[in-house]
């Protein structure tokens, strides 16, 4: 069996079998891959791509609430009755009620300010309806109170009021909840915080600086659990990137994903005698078009990729374009085939007319979106995914 020539890019998910803490993940993707080998449907130059959520698990790199309440306590150097801000979450059970309960419980007899953007956070997900917010005169200057709202604000999708949600967390810690609906990072410092989390993903790093002149320490999600410490796990991504898992614990992202992915390179041309690259994926860069919610809630499409993916863009060729040409110059298909292929030899510069409409785009966006839809975002769940064809 071997793959067909009639077949272009494609991409499949690999069965591994359970996939527990501890376990000898890369030993696992071998055999597998031995197995597709064996049955032509791997090659040269294709991608290997396994989901973070694995590669962590396998690292058995989670960390607990409590760890979470030592580690904001320590950094931001807070006491038990202070008052901890916290800026610009994403509006999620999975990926931040467990990170609240964390902070409140570093401030049991203190407050936790939570700052929420509106309408939507910063991944799409609906605060506020627009329609309150203009039936209430906002003109998204200034700030808006919880208790300002006409009844609870419940997500389009899931149903939940995260407005509330986050009070009860809060709140069954012991600590004081208080809730500001505002697109102004500043809007924190009105209930004079002792320490700040810049808490929001892709613009963490604008909203720390927004607040650096405020006097008051302000960290981000990565600088959380971000250096190893006895007794947990940790990741150079922080909280960046965690998950909700069992009880108390919280899944990290992997920590030192390029190592692995490096790692497996090396194994699978040993033990498997082919030359791949790979991935190690998280969320796809994909916006749902029915909600609007941006499903990359990770802090990028990928946390270690191999060397040989490192830095490329991928373009391309309008060919539709190159075929309305030459065909309406009265060429024939044997004379586009052959412009065709010469197309793909020549280099283009961005503003090149046979390339417009194709976006240079990072090779890995594009794989890990790619993956991420096979396995992730379909919920199919295979942690393994092979991407063939796609590399020259």
């Amino acid at each position: 069996m071997g793959w067909p020539r009639y077949v272009g890019p494609a991409a499949y998910g690999g069965k591994m079998g359970l996939i527990v803490p501890g376990c000898d993940l890369q030993a696992m993707i071998v055999d597998a891959l031995r197995r597709c080998a064996a049955d032509g449907l791997l090659g040269d130059r294709d991608v290997v791509c396994v989901t973070e959520s694995a590669v962590a698990r396998a690292q058995e790199n989670y960390v607990t609430v409590d760890a979470v309440a030592r580690e904001v306590r320590d950094t931001l150097t807070i006491p038990p009755h202070g008052t901890v801000g916290v800026v610009f979450p994403i509006a999620s059970r999975n990926r931040f009620s467990s990170l609240l309960r964390g902070m409140a419980r570093a401030v049991p007899s203190g407050s936790v300010v939570v700052v929420m953007s509106v309408p939507c956070d910063e991944v799409g997900n609906e605060i506020v309806e627009p329609q309150v917010l203009a039936s209430l005169g906002w003109d998204g200057r200034g700030a808006l109170r919880a208790p300002d709202l006409p009844g609870p604000q419940l997500h389009p999708v899931t149903g939940v009021d995260y407005l509330a949600l986050y009070r009860e967390i809060i709140a069954s810690e012991g600590a004081e909840p208080r809730v500001i609906l505002s697109n102004d990072p500043l809007a924190v410092l009105s209930e004079r915080p002792d320490g700040i989390i810049a808490a929001d993903i892709h613009t963490r790093e604008r909203t720390r600086m927004v607040l650096a002149g405020s006097g008051v320490r302000t960290v981000t999600l990565r600088d959380l659990c971000a250096a190893p410490a006895e007794g947990r796990g940790w990741s150079e991504w922080g909280l960046l990137g965690s998950n909700l898992s069992a009880e108390e614990r919280i899944k990290l992202a992997p920590r030192e994903a390029p190592a692995f992915a490096s790692d497996l390179q090396a194994r699978v041309l040993e033990e498997v005698g082919l030359p791949v690259e790979v991935l190690v994926y998280g969320d796809g860069a994909y916006k749902d078009p029915s909600t609007g919610i941006y499903e990359l809630a990770d802090p990028q499409t990928w946390f270690g990729a191999t060397a040989g993916l490192s830095g490329r863009l991928r373009g391309g060729i309008k060919y539709k374009r190159l075929a309305d040409a030459l065909f309406l110059g009265g060429g024939t298909v044997e004379q586009f085939e052959r412009a065709l292929a010469q197309a793909r030899l020549q280099s283009k510069s961005r503003d090149d007319t046979a390339a417009e409409g194709t976006t240079p785009r990072r090779v890995e966006d594009i794989i890990a979106s790619l993956a991420d839809l096979v396995s992730g975002s379909s919920d199919a769940g295979p942690p393994l995914v092979v991407v063939r064809g796609l590399l020259p």
